[in-house]
């Protein structure tokens, strides 16, 4: 049975003017994508990928951008479409219609002075002519099936009174309101828990097949890719490296950086003493050319592979020291409600009665769901946030008993890096003086010139140039910035630093190295960690031991071999039962019950 073409995409080139110049964010890319099928487009940030599919959206701000050549022919029930070639009047009426399309930060793509109904009501107003009455009932219809609880209330709701998960589910129903023909999800899952995660990707999966659609998914994880997409292109630096199916992709990759990608992400089955990087597998040399290497994924990791006895030992060790941090009995709670005559009637319980020890040189892992409470232990634990009741002793001293004042020298061996690298930096302040700062502050060293030097010192230290230190944060990527944040972390010579979802929103290349650093940090200057996350198997490559939360409490804590691989709450499998695996196995299970 012959496949029907939607979307042919023919020589697409779209540039950018900057003051440096001409920079071709997609080069001359041909694809093509099939009613019925989902089509993953994976490769790092600057890869090209979401360029792609604003291009497809004729969504590129001019200036800078312009689509400079191709063609993008749509195929529909009136014949082929170049959706490059009509007027913009025109397009808005494919654009929301046909193609629709789900951004990757709902937040910020949703109005926050609308109600979520009434942007969805838009939606349908605009594109099916219906009533007010009659597009409400529709809006509602879809929040059923999106299935999203008490579709009243979410109608009424404002975006920020909505989990993430909720937010991208009304995303979801707005992009799926006028039955597109192709649905171009860019991102959708990056910064979701992995139980949310799987369980938009099954609904966007179950949704497709209801309608009859096709899906463009964007992503930067190919474990992801393994769980949703029929096809794969795999893009670098806005070119098109490799296509092909998911199990040609998985079980045979050509192109060296395919295979470095499928190798960054941490392995459930074993644990590494480092990740593989990019640059392990393939270099660039002036001019831009590719040079790969020789080398397999299995030669890479051989001789890094930890054995098991050497896991517990180091364990067994760390235990035998004395606790570096001692948490007995601690409460964090929120008040939510009050009566009339301004008595709290009810709090939200984020941390509650959470009772462990930190040996010094460990890392514990701390993962759970979105609101489960572990940032708010992090922050809790250094005093960002108060606590209502417990004691925190740190170094052999209860730190609840401080002041302020007396605070401070504590607060210089206890540090913590934030999630996002971009808002936790001064816009305007440079790298040089944002890193110097805190030195100032506690008096390191004996003047600016020997700190400047430090600040050089600890770039150096975490794979950044010296000349770096005069710019600003938006001249940087999110994993460099990432790397300053971590540099100012160490300004301080800390014992002790919490990492709160440090890598959660990195690409799995450059969360690989960030993760490499911590390592190597941590062999070095024998720093303790707590290390925040949701993802499940990052926790588990950076840990000595685990703590799962959920609701404010401890659900299970151990060794973080032993809790992956006999978990013994439902609460934990079910958390590992939603990592997106990549395994050849389990997407060969997919696609044979598909």
């Amino acid at each position: 049975m012959q496949k029907e073409l939607l979307l042919d995409v023919k020589n697409l080139s779209t540039h950018f003017s900057t003051d440096g110049g001409i920079i071709k964010a997609v080069d001359n890319i041909s694809f093509q994508i099939y009613r019925g099928e989902t089509v993953g487009i994976v490769g790092e940030s600057g890869s090209g990928k979401s360029v792609t599919s604003l291009s497809i959206m004729r969504l590129i701000a001019f200036p800078p951008g312009k689509i400079v050549s191709g063609e993008l022919l749509y195929h529909n029930e009136n014949g082929i479409v170049d959706l490059i070639k009509i007027p913009d009047s025109e397009m808005r009426r494919y654009r929301g219609n046909k193609i629709s399309m789900i951004f990757q930060e709902p937040m910020t793509s949703l109005n926050p002075v609308f109600t979520c109904g009434n942007q969805v009501d838009e939606a349908i107003i605009l594109h099916q002519k219906k009533t007010k009455k009659e597009a409400k009932q529709l809006t509602l219809e879809l929040f059923k099936k999106v299935q999203l609880p008490n579709g009243e209330r979410i109608y009424k709701a404002y975006p920020h009174e909505l989990s993430g998960g909720q937010k991208q589910r009304v995303m979801i129903a707005m992009a799926m309101s006028c039955n597109p023909d192709i649905l171009i999800a860019d991102e959708p899952t990056t910064a979701l828990d992995v139980t949310v995660q799987k369980t938009i990707l099954e609904l966007m999966a179950d949704i497709k097949n209801k309608i009859n659609s096709s899906i463009i998914f964007i992503t930067h994880d190919l474990g992801v890719i393994a769980e949703i997409a029929d096809r794969v292109l795999v893009m670098y630096k806005g070119k098109i490296v490799e296509q092909g199916t998911i199990l040609e992709i998985f079980e045979n990759p050509k192109h060296p950086y395919t295979r470095s990608l499928l190798a960054c992400r941490p392995p459930l089955g074993k644990r590494l003493r480092k990740l593989p990087v990019t640059s392990d597998f393939m270099i660039e040399d002036a001019d831009g050319n590719i040079i790969e290497k020789d080398v397999t994924i299995n030669e890479i990791i051989h001789d890094v592979v930890v054995p098991a006895s050497e896991t517990e030992q180091r364990l067994t060790d760390l235990q035998k020291l004395e606790p570096i941090l001692q948490i007995k009995n601690l409460k964090t709670y929120f008040p939510v409600r009050k009566s009339l005559f301004g008595k709290v009637t009810q709090y939200v319980k984020a941390v509650d009665d959470i009772t462990l020890d930190v040996y010094p040189g460990e890392t514990l892992g701390l993962v759970g769901e979105s609101g489960c409470g572990k940032t708010t232990l992090g922050r809790t634990i250094i005093r960002l946030v108060e606590p209502t009741e417990g004691s925190i002793s740190f170094m052999g001293k209860n730190i609840l008993d401080l002041s302020v004042k007396e605070m401070k020298p504590v607060r210089k061996n206890m540090q913590i890096i934030f999630q996002d690298p971009y808002s936790s930096l001064n816009p305007r302040m440079t790298i040089g003086n944002a890193l110097k700062e805190p030195m100032q502050v506690h008096n390191l060293y004996a003047n600016d010139k020997e700190r400047k030097e430090k600040v050089i010192d600890l770039l150096q230290k975490v794979n950044m140039k010296a000349d770096f230190y005069n710019r600003y944060p938006h001249e940087f990527s999110g994993g460099q910035r990432q790397r300053i944040c971590i540099a100012r972390a160490l300004a301080l010579n800390p014992k002790f630093i919490i990492c709160d979802e440090s890598v959660s929103a990195l690409d799995v290349s450059v969360q690989a190295q960030v993760l490499n650093l911590l390592i190597h940090l941590r062999k070095e200057f024998g720093f303790t960690y707590i290390f925040i996350s949701h993802d499940l198997s990052v926790v588990k490559f950076m840990s000595d031991r685990m703590v799962v939360m959920n609701a404010g409490k401890i659900e299970e804590i151990g060794p973080a071999d032993a809790v992956y691989n006999q978990p013994q709450k439902e609460y934990t499998r079910k958390l590992i039962d939603a990592i997106p695996s990549g395994e050849l196995s389990d997407i060969k299970s997919r696609l044979s019950t598909a």
